[in-house]
């Protein structure tokens, strides 16, 4: 909105007015997004919080988490609702709403939300705390997933490099998929959407990761949306990927204000409704700037706390044992006499290292 008001329509270099240049460069606009949404996080989450302890919207808690969760289930949850504002309001100030980049996101911000919110809502108002049946969920993750995969298969993000992804650390031709890269592209956005929500355990774990990950890509963003840098690291260059850039900065300054009350002890959960969409922000966004196998990479966490829960549960299927205490593998540390503050700043670290060899590729190449 901000880059139609003030400069496409009042800027002019003769006058004044030639101030209103400065909101052509993404920048400016993803530091101004990043701030908007950082205020309007600090301003609305406090509100929020209150609200769902008056209505008693409380965490639900399975039975085997109550041994080492039982405190936290009068911490109230889904306040990935407020994430969501401060990420919708911000970047409806400073993105482009002609970029189509935009709009996608836009698009899996809200399917993805909704998922979670309908989750939310069955455990949270009609006490059923599985929530959303499992199967019924995976089917509204793949349906919008598809949907993206589908359209950029027909109208891809590079007219060369269209259904192709590129390796990290080489600087060969990127790998054609073909017609594999719908299916591909929707294992990227579900399994990044599924990936964060089983991190979403502890206070601030999954908040904190989505940190970290969400500047990687704004990086990344960043770097393929410019030419002459895309040109210089050897990377595919994505027309236009500089809007993503905005839009990941108003989801990165929504987290922090977000984490300000994540951060142990919590005073509130995201629940389903954050961990959802913010897990399918990332992927999509990733997906866009042909940087899948990258983000594997950045968010390297959130793949260790997904294969970890594979492994239990393929263990325990096939020889009746479990491999670890408890999955996903944060808790397993945590029964195993960890604080959980330990295990969140060590997860945290973590997720930090992935991030730097992730960024490291670009020059590694």
């Amino acid at each position: 909105m901000l880059y139609y008001l003030l400069y496409e329509k009042l800027y002019d270099p003769e006058t004044i007015a030639s101030i209103f240049r400065v909101f052509k460069y993404i920048t400016l606009r993803t530091a101004g997004a990043t701030l908007t949404a950082l205020f309007i996080s600090f301003l609305i989450t406090p509100w929020i919080i209150n609200r769902f302890k008056s209505r008693k919207m409380s965490q639900v808690l399975r039975v085997d988490h109550h041994k080492i969760n039982g405190t936290k289930s009068v911490t109230p949850t889904m306040g990935g609702i407020s994430i969501l504002i401060a990420l919708t309001l911000s970047a409806a100030l400073w993105s482009r709403w002609d970029a189509r980049f935009t709009l996608l996101m836009v698009l899996v911000t809200i399917g993805f939300g909704w998922l979670g919110f309908l989750d939310d809502y069955l455990k949270l108002i009609k006490k059923k705390p599985e929530g959303l049946v499992a199967r019924y969920k995976f089917i509204g993750q793949v349906l919008i997933a598809g949907g993206i995969a589908t359209y950029l298969y027909y109208f891809p993000s590079h007219a060369i490099y269209g259904h192709a992804i590129s390796i990290p650390f080489t600087s060969g031709e990127p790998l054609g998929l073909g017609w594999f890269y719908i299916p591909f592209v929707m294992l990227v956005i579900v399994g990044t959407s599924n990936a964060v929500n089983l991190t979403d355990g502890m206070d601030g774990l999954a908040i904190g990761a989505v940190i970290l990950a969400t500047i990687g890509l704004i990086l990344t963003a960043y770097l393929v949306g410019h030419y002459k840098f895309a040109e210089y690291l050897k990377i595919i260059y994505i027309q236009s990927s500089g809007e993503i850039t905005v839009y990941l900065g108003a989801m990165l300054g929504a987290s922090i204000g977000f984490l300000w009350y994540n951060a142990h002890p919590a005073q509130i959960f995201m629940g389903d409704t954050g961990a959802l969409s913010l897990g399918g922000i990332l992927g999509t966004a990733a997906v866009l700037m042909k940087s899948e196998l990258l983000l594997l990479i950045i968010g390297g966490l959130f793949a260790i706390e997904a294969l970890s829960v594979m492994i239990q549960v393929a263990s325990f299927k096939f020889t009746g044992h479990r491999v670890f205490a408890m999955a996903p593998i944060h808790h397993h540390f945590e029964l195993k006499g960890w604080s959980e503050s330990k295990v969140v700043v060590r997860f945290w670290i973590i997720a930090g290292i992935f991030l730097l060899i992730g960024l490291s590729t670009f020059k590694l190449r």
